[in-house]
């Protein structure tokens, strides 16, 4: 389910949308976990909040139907509300953004994850792209809240739109890189990440009360922290206590797909990193957690954009062993975008082509040792493949997990 755009005239919200208070998060990587680890944060009953996201459109563990479509969503919205609900954690893509979601659907609390390269063949430059993400924060009312990463590059713009009279509650991970407004001291700054298979453990400083100091996350790895600490302060921007808040965001899963572990020895684990950015820190995290060598297997969207396919492959020069495999290549020969993700690899001695996913996650397997970790990358939570023209049932995790049973 992909959240539903506004006509072509923007409408005005229906009136009801008052009732909910409404915290919507935008970025290019975390949008999901952010916006689900939020909902948690936001319910105090499973009634409380409804959360909507690229996964579906969930009141608690209820996964509502909704169209594909604004109308669909706001059909979803307007049952939640009259179920009791009182809070929407709400996932907005740039491209609903750039059609004027914000002023269709009103958002007292806007979250901004990070801001990397993905989604140029939509926006046609990396100015539109931020733009359109900005809008979310241009539309907060005067008496709102911006939750913004600091040590994102896009932070100093995206802290110059916000209007007079929008709090901003800033935080920042180092991992991120440094602060962009140094002489700035964020409201949470994040001072140091521990990562195991459990999680992550997350130690900040904080300028706001009852804040506990420590975090811990059920994701794996930096980006999980920034979308961790994020959804805290989303939720304590909503009036949520920070240690109520922090509580329920430690008793949360992790979402479908994001550095998920479906099976052990040799650890596999699904990622949906589909950016550099993401892959490069996905590949970090498996690092961290494994005492063999790690193998990714991953490939690129076709008739998306093309820029960003060398990038990937440089990002994915980490891994030990890489097999190029399909992901969605749509119209485009999935050989031609495995050459495009080659050239980024450069002299890396350990590369492997084989376009066939099934056969290329099985591959993996078949070349692991015990101590390995195999990272599947790109598609995380999809079940089908676009492949000319056709769409196809196609499943990381099904196809992962009969090849790990199969192994001797």
């Amino acid at each position: 389910m992909k959240l539903g755009t506004p006509p072509r005239t923007v409408p005005d919200p229906p009136s009801w949308a008052a009732d909910l208070l409404t915290v919507g998060v935008t970025g290019t990587n975390g949008k999901t976990s952010t916006t689900t680890w939020l909902a948690h944060a936001l319910a105090g009953s499973s009634l409380d909040c409804i959360r909507v996201t690229t996964l579906g459109v969930f009141v608690g563990d209820e996964e509502r139907e909704a169209a594909n479509s604004y109308a669909g969503v706001l059909d979803a919205l307007k049952k939640a509300r009259d179920e009791g609900a009182r809070f929407v954690a709400m996932e907005l893509t740039s491209e609903a953004l750039a059609k004027g979601y914000a002023k269709a659907w009103p958002c007292k609390v806007g979250v901004f994850t990070n801001l990397t390269h993905d989604h140029l063949n939509t926006h046609g430059s990396f100015e539109h792209y931020l733009a359109s993400k900005a809008q979310l924060f241009v539309a907060l009312p005067p008496d709102g809240t911006a939750v913004l990463n600091a040590a994102c590059e896009s932070y100093p713009l995206l802290r110059m739109v916000t209007p007079p009279g929008v709090r901003v509650l800033s935080y920042a991970v180092p991992e991120r890189g440094p602060l962009q407004e140094p002489e700035e001291t964020p409201f949470l700054q994040v001072t140091s990440t521990r990562v195991d298979w459990d999680g992550t453990r997350v130690e900040y400083t904080c300028q706001g009360p009852a804040f506990p100091g420590v975090l811990r996350v059920p994701g794996h790895g930096s980006v999980f922290a920034e979308n961790g600490v994020a959804a805290l302060l989303g939720a304590f921007a909503a009036g949520i206590d920070p240690v109520t808040a922090t509580a329920r965001i430690e008793a949360a899963s992790i979402p479908t797909g994001r550095f998920e572990r479906i099976a052990e020895v040799p650890d596999v684990v699904v990622d949906y990193a589909h950016t550099p950015d993401a892959l490069e820190r996905t590949l970090a995290t498996a690092r961290a957690l494994t005492r063999g060598r790690v193998l990714l297997v991953f490939g690129a969207g076709g008739d998306r954009d093309k820029e960003k396919r060398p990038l990937l492959g440089a990002a994915a020069r980490a891994a030990d062993t890489v097999i190029l495999t399909s992901d969605n290549p749509r119209s485009e020969p999935a050989k031609a975008i495995a050459a495009d993700l080659r050239a980024g690899l450069g002299d890396h001695a350990h590369v492997l082509v084989e376009l066939d996913r099934k056969a290329a996650i099985e591959r993996a397997l078949a070349l692991a040792a015990p101590e390995d970790l195999i990272l599947i990358a790109g598609k995380g939570h999809e079940t089908t493949q676009r492949i000319a023209g056709k769409e196809v049932h196609f499943s990381d995790h099904e196809v992962a997990r009969a090849a790990h049973a199969r192994r001797p």
